[in-house]
């Protein structure tokens, strides 16, 4: 089970923002989209995350003014990001251990996904849920 099999039911369509978009357009950003995080690209590399949890420290710290603030100023960084071929348990594990929920999925240089610990957690159950049932079925069956 690797983040490559995640991405082929999820899709690779990952939406970014560059580092001088202000904070008010990823909030805009986040709420069209109903997610929880979006990558900061800089030359088509990922540079950070903005997260709300960004929104809320930004906001807690500056304000109101926080809106108008450049990503570069309130982006996570650096980035922990997976490559496709990474196994699922692996990226959890990360996830669990750094207090994250987002990653970005790279192949060198390139964004070609982006994965939340739902993705993944919706991943794990569903391959429980069908090693269960093949194997009722071959209890019932023989």
């Amino acid at each position: 089970m690797t983040i490559a099999a995640i991405l082929r039911d999820k899709g690779g369509d990952v939406v970014s923002l560059p580092r001088n978009a202000t904070l008010g357009q990823a909030v805009a950003l986040l709420a069209e989209r109903r997610i929880g995080a979006v990558p900061v690209i800089d030359a088509g590399s990922v540079v950070g995350i903005v997260s709300e949890r960004d929104v809320v420290y930004s906001l807690a710290a500056h304000g109101v003014a926080a809106l108008d603030l450049a990503l570069a100023e309130v982006m996570t960084q650096p980035v922990q990001q997976v490559a496709p071929g990474e196994p699922v348990i692996g990226a959890l594990s990360l996830m669990t251990r750094r207090r994250i929920r987002h990653l970005p999925v790279v192949e060198g240089p390139r964004l070609v996904g982006f994965v939340s610990i739902g993705d993944l957690v919706k991943y794990r159950i569903d391959r429980i849920e069908a090693e269960a049932a093949a194997m009722r079925d071959y209890i019932q069956h023989g």
